[in-house]
Parts: C-alpha cells; structure tokens; sequence
C-alpha cells in the first residue's frame, strides 16, 4: 500500500516519532500541500492523510487507486464523504484524543479573561509595579468564577471536561444538549438554549456545526446575554456570526469573547474581531499539546492497521 500524508507538517512539526506510520508500508510526507498539488500527490496513493487538507467529488473522481483517507481530526467536514462512499473508499477520524488539552485552554481563556494575567505580568515588566506608591495594584477589575453560572454549549467529551472543570472551580453548570433524556449528572442543569444564554455569566461552544446551528450565535443571542458575560470558543468558528459578535463586544452589550477558531483559517488581517473590544483569539492550538498529538498519531495508526485488518474502526462514512 502507497500511503501518502498531504499535510503533515500540523500533527508533527518535528518533535514526534513517525515510525508508528511509518512502518506501516510505503509512507510519504509532504508538509504541506495547495490545491493545485493535490492530484499530482496523490494520483498513485492507495491510502490518505489529511488534518485541514480538502478533498471533494471532483478530486476523488480523479484517484481511482484510492481505498482509504484518515483525517488526523475529530471533525470530517473536509471531505465529501457521500462521494467517498459511493466510491468505495473508507474513511475514519480521530476521536477524544484532544479533549483534555482543549477543555484546558477553554478554560485558560476564560481565566485570562477574568483576571488578566498577561496584562498584569507585561506592566510589571514595563515598571509600573516599581513606580507604584502601594504595594499592589490592578489595570482592570478582577471576577471571581466561583458562584457565577456557566453554560456549556453541546455535552460531548469536552464540554463534560469543561463542565468538570467549572464544578471544580465552584460555579453552577448548565448544558444545552441535542438529547435531554437522561437524568443530567449531579450538579448539572440541562436546559434550553434561550435559557443558557439569558442565565450564564460564561457562555463555552463545544458542539460540530450542521445546517441547523451555523452561525446560530448571532446578534439576537448575543442580546440575550449578560452585560457581564463571557462568550468562549474552542469548538468551530462558524458557530459565530463574527461581525454580531464584534459589534456586541464594541457595543459593550457583553463584557468578552475567548476564541481559538474563527470561520476562515487563517483570517484576513482586517478581521472585524482583531480590533474588538476585549476578545482573546489564539491560532486554533487547543488541539496542539505534544500529549494530544503523540495520542493523535497513536491513534491515526491503529485506524490504519485496523482498516489493513478488514475490520476498519471510526469509520464515518
């Protein structure tokens, strides 16, 4: 079998071991791979890697050899996998591998947000606390989480994560999920969203988008919100209409966002979000720990001997 990985460059830059894949047969890596270089790549491939890498109907009908595509994520959304079926040809992704590392810089936002550590540690640095007549001081006011009420949005692996971490942190938990009939667990309110979003001081995203729910964060929700509310995402961008939500954080109709995806990555430079009043966006890393990625290429490996077994696991189409 010729495998090759389109875009390996995102899951190893360099400080993991590719032997788990790399055994595995006739294995070539490219870095990185543009659209116009995708059918040359691949032309011979029997089998596939792509983390952000596109493949769709037109590109599938032109590799006839190709058996098998693993997509080194959680989400599949990049590939066409009606028309991967239809021609035979499997296709798996990774789950939970990223929950700890995501849960963990969803809520490293939103404790940036609320105590401003960056901020205070850069003065410092600048000499303000060496000048300062007392012995302490603070450039914003500071929130104490606990008693506040946090909404999670979508109770997969990393929204219970979440919810996990913000019981730890003493604040009441509500969720808005697709499926309520269950019992929710302790300490946990399930609720509607209409509710959520009128009753939280955080507001954290952990759900995929559909044609139901894209964009579905837009300026009618946004005006349910606190004016002391938080708005947290660490899970797809496109949840958000972003210029609602910049207009709300300029507006002063919530008091921040924490963001670590946005609906096009990268962004353009003018993105209405660089210039909005308190919002945090870091470049889509929650993902990104060395752990996460060394259980992700683990993982991407047993799919891959799984699928040489006849017995193909975390297929999605």
């Amino acid at each position: 079998m010729n495998l090759v990985y389109a875009d390996a460059y995102t899951l190893n830059p360099g400080d993991l071991d590719w032997s788990p894949i790399t055994s595995l047969g006739s294995v070539t890596l490219y870095d990185r791979t543009a659209p116009d270089q995708l059918i040359e790549r691949l032309k011979d491939a029997d089998m596939v890697l792509v983390n952000k890498v596109k493949i769709n109907r037109q590109t599938l009908e032109q590799l006839p050899k190709l058996r098998y595509i693993g997509v080194t994520a959680t989400g599949y959304d990049i590939i066409d996998v009606k028309a991967a079926r239809e021609q035979d040809i499997v296709v798996t992704n990774v789950k939970g591998y990223g929950s700890a590392s995501v849960a963990q810089l969803t809520i490293s936002l939103l404790l940036e947000l609320t105590n401003h550590v960056g901020l205070h540690a850069d003065s410092v640095r600048a000499g303000d606390w060496a000048r300062n007549p007392d012995f302490c001081y603070w450039k914003t006011p500071l929130v104490e989480l606990a008693g506040k009420t946090l909404g999670v949005v979508g109770y997969g692996d990393i929204g219970k994560s979440v919810a996990a971490i913000g019981l730890a942190l003493g604040m009441t938990i509500l969720v808005n999920r697709r499926h309520t009939d269950e019992q929710p667990p302790e300490g946990i309110r399930y609720v509607d969203q209409a509710t959520l979003f009128a009753e939280s001081d955080v507001i954290s995203l952990h759900c995929p988008v559909t044609d139901e729910n894209r964009a579905f964060v837009n300026r009618s929700l946004l005006n349910q919100m606190k004016p002391t509310a938080f708005l947290i995402n660490t899970s797809r961008g496109a949840l958000i209409n972003e210029p609602d939500l910049a207009d709300a954080l300029n507006e002063g109709r919530i008091a921040g966002a924490g963001l670590d995806v946005l609906t096009v990555e990268p962004p353009l430079p003018d993105h209405s979000l660089f210039s909005a009043r308190n919002c945090l966006i870091t470049p889509h890393l929650a993902w990104a720990t060395l752990e996460s990625r060394q259980r992700l290429l683990h993982e991407t490996a047993e799919n891959i001997r799984a699928f040489f077994s006849g017995k193909p696991r975390n297929v999605v189409n």
